[in-house]
């Protein structure tokens, strides 16, 4: 029982510790350059460094965000097509430059995302171990709001900040809300959200 037990535990341990990220591995794509460019291959983002990698007929080619004005792949991580453009944004007071951001809800109001991979502290209540903590690595979303002029407003997921968002429509969006039990800080609901907002 205790050899089981052992066993066990390693092959969780190994199914966590191979969990992988789809940042972390090569996807069928393709990308249009700055100077209108466009080179199909694997590619490979890195939306912290705002780096994409291509591997393009054996060769391999790294591009900066300065150099890309969109990508596409085909995740086979998360098994769906994703969207990515590369727009200025402001880093510092009066500094932008280009960043990578995910088209994840094109309208009148778009909604777009970054995503983080970060370490989360687990609780553990095995009766065998005897509880305790861990630490395991997840995917967080950062979302950003763009109107129909190009500003890209930073939305920390508060529903009071949303509604400011959507001020001319507030009171329809507030019921939205509500009558669906939605939260202003999960993706799936967001896109619901905001498609409701540009359909009204």
């Amino acid at each position: 029982m205790k050899q089981l037990l052992i066993i066990l535990f390693l092959s969780i341990t190994f199914t966590l510790s191979s969990q992988q990220f789809s940042s972390e591995v090569f996807h069928d794509g393709f990308m249009v350059t700055t100077e209108k460019d466009t080179i199909k291959g694997d590619l490979k983002y890195d939306l912290d460094a705002n780096i994409l990698t291509v591997i393009h007929q054996g060769k391999t080619k790294s591009f900066s965000s300065h150099k890309v004005f969109y990508f596409e792949i085909f995740d086979k991580i998360l098994n769906n097509y994703r969207q990515f453009y590369s727009i200025p944004y402001t880093v510092n007071v009066g500094y932008k430059i280009p960043v990578f951001f995910e088209l994840v809800y094109e309208g009148k109001l778009s909604l777009m995302a970054r995503e983080h991979i970060v370490s989360q502290t687990v609780n553990s209540s095995s009766a065998y171990w005897g509880g305790g903590t861990g630490t395991q690595l997840v995917i967080r979303y950062s979302y950003f709001f763009m109107d129909s002029n190009g500003t890209i407003t930073y939305f920390t997921g508060r529903k009071k900040e949303l509604l400011s968002f959507m001020a001319k429509k507030q009171s329809d969006i507030k019921k939205f809300i509500k009558d669906n039990k939605l939260d202003t800080d999960e993706m799936a609901d967001l896109v619901r959200i905001t498609a409701f907002y540009n359909s009204i």
